[in-house]
């Protein structure tokens, strides 16, 4: 398939897709035809009659790691029905953060090779001999790397031309700028006390601008100190 923007899964855990991926507007995109999802199971490469794909930890240690010629085999495959300039992303606590700017990028690319990782890890050989990529959705630790794939598909594909449907609504949201989003209302104008700020209601695009663009980097220095130092930078 050709044309669109595509995401190949790799997994143990061909069942956990396309999960979310298969609703709201992602799920509708999928439908649509406005981009595709293929899922390989890595158990396929296998090489024994139990179809396992770890072994125990070189050196020792607890747990069990994935191989690195069945992982590089899972790859293989992957990479043959995709152009050549696909990246391969292995999700994993240790790799980069995950920004809007490394989303924007890979929506405008032919689409991602996701490597699902799980147990302790994949054998580093495969991740170094195939030029995989690392990322890392937060510092936190999950069961395996289904969640994170998705979470990564899920902000390419609203970024897809025609999947969210606004793209003023798409630039001024977290991150786009820089900054947090600034806060949003809606009727009724007063709720439990508490009323929609004077200027939103005004009709004053101008000023209302300029208090969105102040409440946004209020936000922003509160509670991401780190963006605002960076934004301080450019």
């Amino acid at each position: 398939m050709t044309g669109i923007w595509r995401a190949i899964a790799l997994t143990i855990f061909p069942e956990m897709f396309p999960g979310p991926l298969g609703l709201s507007l992602a799920g509708k995109a999928l439908a649509d035809g406005k981009w595709a999802l293929s899922i390989l199971d890595i158990r396929d490469f296998a090489t024994d009659k139990h179809r396992s794909v770890d072994d125990t930890p070189a050196g020792g240690g607890a747990g069990m790691v994935m191989r690195a010629d069945i992982a590089a085999a899972a790859i293989d495959a992957a990479r043959a029905s995709m152009p050549a300039d696909t990246p391969t992303i292995y999700l994993s606590p240790r790799g980069r953060q995950l920004t809007q700017a490394r989303v924007r990028e890979l929506a405008q690319g032919p689409g991602v090779i996701l490597l699902c990782g799980r147990f302790e890890g994949v054998d580093q050989r495969a991740l170094d001999a195939r030029n995989v990529e690392e990322v890392s959705i937060g510092d936190y630790v999950l069961s395996g790397g289904e969640l994170a794939a998705q979470v990564l598909v899920d902000a390419c594909v609203r970024l897809l031309p025609g999947v969210a449907g606004n793209e003023v609504s798409l630039a001024e949201e977290s991150f786009a700028s820089g900054l947090l989003e600034y806060p949003q209302f809606t009727r009724p104008r007063e709720w439990e006390g508490r009323a929609i700020p004077d200027v939103l209601p005004s009709g004053d695009h101008e000023k209302i601008a300029r208090w969105r663009r102040e409440q946004a980097e209020k936000i922003t220095k509160e509670r991401r100190p780190d963006l605002w130092e960076k934004l301080k930078g450019r």
